[in-house]
């Protein structure tokens, strides 16, 4: 859908708008907003908020083991309409969103920004603006001390546009209702990965259970959680299978050996690393001893819950966290079968089981090796069951590749929409709601033909 641009531009002096519709004015956010000071001094009120990724929302005042404070009187009071800005520990969080529009009344700590209006307008429009601002990182450019936060004072300074408040009105019904469409699209999208990615585990759980044909004879398999497997497999300790932690780098390494390095964070839960840091071994963390190779399995043995399991493909050495144990399968078993074996919910919910402690649970890599594994006691079987679940599951990968690239188109069209709306890049206001609800294909549609300008 072509949009139009207005009639006549000025140019402006803000460095994230180069120009504004003629009309339009400049100004600093002291002139349109006040610092909200109204605090909860009578502990009148208790619908307690929080500021989550962008979003205002309800949060339960008796949650327990919280950090929740024992009295909200120091608390700040808002009412519907009213804007919150998060500027605290700007230089350690660049991802989080930091402006919320308030949707009802309640109260939020008064570390945050509360802005009350000063003059008429339409406070949604200027929600849109900060966030805009927000999404293009702007406020990282300010700031002091040691986290970097921006108080009022210095905020208060901030140059924003101003247009008539009809213009204002008509560009927050525009956005909201263009908002609230590709949120929904984005939604439904995001559900869809989630059944196929169940989808996917189920096949994969069902190839390393039961085998890829189904008629063989059955027996007990002896193991909680798993039940049934082929007659023929074999159930076996891990350490049956597979080495453990063969390798390390010792304390001595010289100190500029250039080294790969791979975390827990940097191995996600579908079983792929999505990252390898390059240190020198002066710079990298001291857990980062482990030496892996081309064909080896890691498997997480803290934060057990994480799942984090991957086989490693590079040809070239790696080096792993502790928290890794490193597995390294013996003739009898197919690296890939183990990998997939290793992630099957039978032995997971055995590793879970075994795990010590409770925020962090953990398990030894000795304790680890000691827990039961079903395999097919032929390598050639389990290279034929490897190889199905390759081609079943690369078929879905396929399909949540493409949703994910839809769901990317979207979100540009969405932050597209917001910047080019609120800088008066594009002119909504002869906008209208249809009357007909248009349908949520129609979104991708529109990201897809979307034209800036007409």
């Amino acid at each position: 859908m072509a949009y139009h641009r207005y009639s006549k531009y000025k140019d402006c002096d803000i460095p994230w708008v180069k120009e504004i519709p003629q009309d339009w004015l400049v100004t600093e956010v002291r002139n349109v907003f006040s610092k909200n000071d109204i605090k909860n001094e009578k502990l009148e009120e208790n619908n307690l908020l929080t500021l989550s990724y962008g979003s205002i929302k309800r949060k339960s005042i008796n949650t327990a083991g919280g950090l929740l404070p024992a009295s909200f009187d120091s608390y700040q009071i808002l009412t519907k309409g009213m804007i919150v800005l998060r500027m605290l520990d700007l230089q350690n969080d660049k991802n989080s969103l930091r402006v919320g529009y308030v949707p009802e009344r309640g109260i939020i700590t008064s570390a945050y920004i509360g802005l009350d209006s000063k003059i008429e307008c339409d406070t949604k429009y200027f929600y849109y603006l900060l966030h805009f601002m927000d999404l293009i990182k702007h406020f990282y450019n300010g700031g002091g001390g040691v986290r970097q936060s921006i108080g009022f004072t210095d905020f208060r300074r901030e140059k924003i546009i101003i247009p008539s408040t009809s213009e204002q009105i008509s560009i927050a019904n525009f956005l909201d209702y263009k908002l609230e469409k590709t949120n929904r699209f984005i939604t439904k999208k995001k559900q869809l990965i989630a059944l196929l990615t169940e989808q996917k585990a189920a096949i994969i759980n069902q190839a390393v259970t039961k085998g890829s044909d189904q008629n063989v004879p059955m027996k007990d398999s002896g193991i909680e959680w798993l039940g049934e497997i082929p007659e023929h497999w074999e159930v076996k300790p891990l350490k049956y299978f597979v080495t453990y932690n063969d390798e390390a780098l010792p304390n001595s390494t010289d100190k500029s050996y250039k080294l790969n390095y791979i975390d827990i964070s940097n191995v996600n839960k579908d079983g792929e690393i999505d990252e390898i840091i390059k240190y020198t071994f002066q710079d990298a963390p001291s857990r980062a001893r482990r030496i892996v190779k081309k064909g080896d399995v890691i498997l997480s043995t803290v934060r057990t819950y994480l799942k984090a399991i991957a086989k490693i493909e590079n040809d070239e050495d790696v080096i792993v966290s502790t928290g890794f144990a490193v597995l390294r399968p013996r003739i009898n078993i197919n690296s890939e079968f183990l990998n997939s074996a290793v992630r099957a919910n039978y032995f997971i919910e055995t590793v879970c089981a075994n795990s010590f402690g409770v925020s962090y649970p953990a398990i030894n890599a000795s304790d680890l090796v000691t827990l039961k594994l079903a395999v097919p006691n032929s390598v050639q079987e389990q290279k034929e069951i490897s190889h199905f679940i390759k081609t079943e599951t690369s078929k879905i990968d396929k399909t949540i590749s493409t949703i994910e690239k839809e769901i990317t188109l979207v979100e540009e069209y969405k932050t597209a929409l917001i910047s080019e709306a609120v800088t008066g890049k594009i002119d909504v206001r002869s906008f209208k709601i249809p009357e007909k609800e248009e349908s949520l294909a129609m979104v991708a549609e529109e990201a897809s033909n979307y034209n800036k300008i007409d």
